[in-house]
C-alpha cells in the first residue's frame, strides 16, 4: 500500500518512492536526469527512486516533453515536490524523538538525528498531513552533477520488452489502418468485402482488425486491393519550392524592425534553403487503445503531449475530458511531432468496435514516412551593409516557411490524421507556430546573437498548405543558423578575415566567447578544411558551437565533429554529450542527405531507399567538451548542436573544394552544380 504525497510522490511499505514526472522518455534519458534531482531533492539513495512516466491519471500536466526544455522548466517543480516530502518527514522524525528538525539530517535516504535513525518507509504516514504548510529545505547534490548510468537502457540493450510495440494486454487484437493513395484522396465507394474480413469503417476511414499481427497484416493487404480512391493533384512542384513558399497566403511576423536608414556600405545578400524533412523514426508510429463498459477509454501513446492528446480524443470521440485516459509508454524516438497521435486515434477508433477488447496498432513504414507531419521546406534571404573593413553595420533577414507546430488542439483543432477522413471530418488547419515567449517557430533563432548595429528580421508563415508540418528537432532554428552562420562565413571570407575571429570581433557575449574559443581549440583551428557554426539556441538556451572536418573527394564525407557547449549547470555530464552527439549526428544526416520526395499527387519517398539517412558507417566522430558553469541554471541540450552543426559542415565543405551550397542536403551532385 502506497501513501499519496504532493500528488505526484508515494512512498511504499519497502521504501520505494515513486514519483510521477510531469515529462516523458524519448530516448533523451530525461527520465535519468529527472529522477537525479529527485534523489538529491529527497536526500535519498538513487536506486529507492522510481521514476514513472507522465500520465493523464495521477500524474502533474507539465505540457510538451520539448523544445529541450525538460530539464529546464520539468526540474523545478519536481525538486520542490520531493524538497517538500523530504521537509514534512523531517518535522515528524523530529516530532517524534523530541528534537529541533534542524537536529535532523537525511543522506540517502536515512533520517538521524544522534543515535536516533529512521527511514522513509517508517515515516510516511506522516505525509498525509497537508503539505502546504511545509517548507522545502536545502538539498545536498550527491547525484545532479554525475555521470549515473541511464535507467532505461539495460532493458534496451537486453533486448526486454520496454516498447509501446511489445505492449501485450490481456484479450488483445491486433489493427491496421488502410491510408488514402494521397493526401487528396477519399473513398470513392465502399467495395464489397468478404465475410471473414473485420474491417472498420468510418466515412474514408477504413481498418481492419485481427487476432495476430501477421493476419492484421494480411487482412490489410486484401482490403488495399479492395478499395478504390477518388483522387487528384494538390502538392506544390518539389522543383520550385522557393516560389511555393513565398507565393502566399501568408501571415507576417516582424521579429526585430530596424531604425533609419541603412548606412553607406556595401550590400552583400545570398539566399538559402531546405527542403521538407522526415522525422524518420527508427520504428514505425504504435498505440493502443480500450473502450471499458463504463464508457471510458484508455490509451497508451509515445505521445510527447499525452494531456493535450486527451483533449484532442475527447473531441473527436465526442467524450467529456474524465472519460479519457492517456499513458505514455516508451516509442521509438523522433523529436518532434510524428505519428504518435495519429495512431492513438486510429487505436481509439478501431477499439470502439471491439466490444472491451484492446487493440494495437502500429502503422508501417511507408505510413510514417508519408503520413507523419515533417518538418517544413524552408527558404531565406539575408543582406548585409558592410564597411570598408568587412564589418557588418546593417543586416536585414527575411524568412519563408510553413508553420511548425500542428499538435493536437494547436490552432482549436484536434489536429489528428484520422479526424479528416471521417464521415464528419474534422478541418485539420494548416501548421501555426509558437509564441515567441515559447521559442518561435519559423523564425527561432532568426535573430543572431551578434552585435549589429541595424537589424531587420522578418518571418513569412504560409497559411494555405496542402503538406502537413509540425514540429521536428529545432524547428526553424536548424534553417535558420545554418543560414546565418553561412553567411558570416561567406562575409569573414569576402573581407579576408578569419572566420572564427569575424565572429569574435561581433561577439560581446562572454559565454557565446567561450564556447566560440574552446571549440575551435579542441579542433585544432587553423588547419585548412575546418567549418564553424554558432548559436545560442531560442536565444536564451544552450551555447553551443561546432567545428566540421569534412573529406570532399568522389563523395562528400564528415570525419569529425568538435563540439562545445554550455547548458548551464549540468545535472548529467554523458547525458548531456549523448544528447549533443545524437543532435549532432542528426544533424549531419539532414544536412547531407535528406529531403522528402513527392509528386504533384502524393508523398513518394516511402522507404530508406527513396528516403537515405546516414548509415553507421558514415557516422563522424563526435567531441564534445562542457563548458561547465553551476553558477547558471540548467537548460536542455537536445536540439543546441543542430544549427551550428549544419553551417560547420557547409562551411568546412566550402573551404575544402572553394565552391559555396546554399541549399540543402549538401549532396554531391549539389556541390557540382555549384561549381557550374
Amino acid at each position: 500500500m502506497s501513501t499519496p504525497v504532493e500528488e505526484r510522490v508515494s512512498i511504499s511499505s519497502g521504501g520505494v518512492i515513486t514519483v510521477i514526472a510531469g515529462k516523458v522518455e524519448l530516448g533523451q534519458g530525461v527520465l535519468t536526469a529527472l529522477s537525479q534531482i529527485a534523489a538529491d531533492a529527497l536526500g535519498a539513495d538513487l536506486a529507492q527512486v522510481r521514476l514513472v512516466a507522465a500520465r493523464t491519471d495521477g500524474g502533474p500536466d507539465e505540457g510538451l516533453t520539448a523544445g529541450s526544455l525538460s530539464i529546464q522548466r520539468g526540474g523545478p517543480p519536481l525538486r520542490e515536490a520531493c524538497a517538500r516530502v523530504r521537509a514534512a518527514c523531517v518535522a515528524e522524525a523530529a516530532r517524534r524523538w523530541g528534537v529541533s528538525p534542524d537536529e535532523v539530517t537525511v543522506r540517502r535516504g536515512e533520517f538521524r538525528s544522534g543515535d536516533l535513525t529512521a527511514t522513509y518507509a517508517d515515516l510516511a504516514k506522516a505525509l498525509e498531513l497537508p503539505m502546504e504548510d511545509v517548507r522545502a529545505v536545502q538539498e545536498e547534490r550527491d547525484y545532479v552533477g554525475t555521470s549515473v548510468p541511464r535507467v532505461d537502457l539495460p532493458d534496451k540493450v537486453a533486448g526486454r520488452p520496454r516498447f509501446i510495440h511489445d505492449l501485450r494486454l490481456p484479450d488483445q487484437l491486433y489493427g491496421r489502418v488502410l491510408r488514402p493513395p494521397s493526401p487528396a484522396a477519399r473513398l470513392a465507394r465502399p467495395a464489397p468485402l468478404p465475410q471473414d474480413l473485420r474491417v472498420v469503417r468510418d466515412g474514408s476511414f477504413l481498418g481492419v482488425l485481427a487476432e495476430t499481427e501477421a493476419e492484421a497484416d494480411r487482412a490489410l493487404g486484401r482490403l488495399r486491393r479492395l478499395t478504390e480512391w477518388d483522387d487528384h493533384d494538390t502538392l506544390p512542384d518539389e522543383r520550385d519550392l522557393r516560389t511555393y513558399l513565398r507565393a502566399g497566403p501568408h501571415e507576417t511576423v516582424p521579429v526585430c524592425e530596424a531604425t533609419g536608414e541603412p548606412p553607406e556600405g556595401e550590400v552583400v545578400g545570398a539566399t538559402y534553403s531546405r527542403p521538407f524533412l522526415a522525422h524518420a523514426s527508427m520504428a514505425p508510429s504504435a498505440a493502443a487503445a480500450r473502450w471499458n463498459p463504463d464508457g471510458t477509454v484508455e490509451v497508451w501513446t509515445h505521445s510527447q503531449g499525452l494531456f493535450l492528446l486527451r483533449r484532442a480524443l475527447a473531441d473527436v470521440l465526442g467524450l467529456d475530458l474524465g472519460r479519457v485516459v492517456v499513458r505514455h509508454v516508451e516509442g521509438a524516438g523522433c523529436y518532434g511531432h510524428n505519428g504518435a497521435d495519429d495512431v492513438a486515434l486510429d487505436a481509439a477508433l478501431l477499439a470502439r468496435e471491439c466490444g472491451g477488447r484492446p487493440v494495437l496498432v502500429r502503422w508501417s513504414r511507408a505510413d510514417e514516412l508519408t503520413w507523419s507531419p515533417f518538418g517544413s521546406a524552408m527558404s531565406v534571404d539575408v543582406s548585409a551593409v558592410v564597411d570598408a573593413a568587412g564589418s557588418v553595420r546593417s543586416w536585414e533577414y527575411d524568412v519563408w516557411s510553413q508553420g511548425h507546430i500542428s499538435r493536437p488542439t494547436y490552432g482549436g483543432e484536434p489536429n489528428l490524421l484520422a479526424g479528416a477522413h471521417l464521415e464528419r471530418p474534422w478541418t485539420y488547419r494548416a501548421a501555426t507556430d509558437p509564441p515567441p515567449q515559447a521559442g518561435a517557430g519559423m523564425t527561432r533563432n532568426a535573430e543572431p546573437i551578434y552585435d549589429f548595429p541595424r537589424a531587420r528580421i522578418t518571418g513569412h508563415r504560409l497559411t494555405r498548405t496542402p503538406i502537413r508540418s509540425s514540429a521536428l528537432r529545432s524547428l526553424g532554428a536548424f534553417m535558420n543558423v545554418f543560414a546565418i552562420e553561412s553567411f558570416m562565413d561567406e562575409l569573414a571570407l569576402a573581407a579576408g578575415r578569419d572566420p572564427l575571429a569575424y565572429r569574435l570581433d561581433h561577439l560581446s557575449d562572454p559565454r557565446g566567447r567561450e564556447v566560440l574559443r574552446r571549440a575551435a581549440d579542441a579542433a585544432g583551428w587553423g588547419r585548412p578544411g575546418l567549418g564553424i557554426g554558432f548559436a545560442q539556441y531560442k536565444g536564451y538556451g544552450a551555447y553551443c558551437a561546432a567545428v566540421a572536418e569534412v573529406e570532399a573527394e568522389e563523395e562528400l564525407r564528415v570525419r569529425r565533429l568538435t563540439i562545445a557547449v554550455d547548458v548551464g549547470l549540468v545535472v548529467n555530464p554523458d547525458g548531456v554529450r549523448n544528447q549533443i552527439e545524437g543532435g549532432a549526428i542528426q544533424a549531419t544526416s539532414w544536412t547531407l542527405k535528406e529531403q522528402v520526395r513527392f509528386d504533384r499527387r502524393a508523398i513518394t519517398s516511402r522507404d530508406w531507399e527513396s528516403y537515405p539517412i546516414l548509415r553507421f558507417s558514415e557516422t563522424p566522430e563526435v567531441v564534445v567538451e562542457l563548458v561547465e558553469d553551476p553558477a547558471q541554471p540548467s537548460v536542455g541540450a537536445g536540439e543546441a548542436a543542430q544549427g551550428p552543426v549544419a553551417a560547420a559542415i557547409a562551411n568546412a565543405v566550402a573551404a575544402s573544394v572553394e565552391v559555396r551550397v546554399r541549399d540543402l542536403p549538401i549532396t554531391r551532385d549539389a556541390v557540382i552544380r555549384a561549381m557550374g
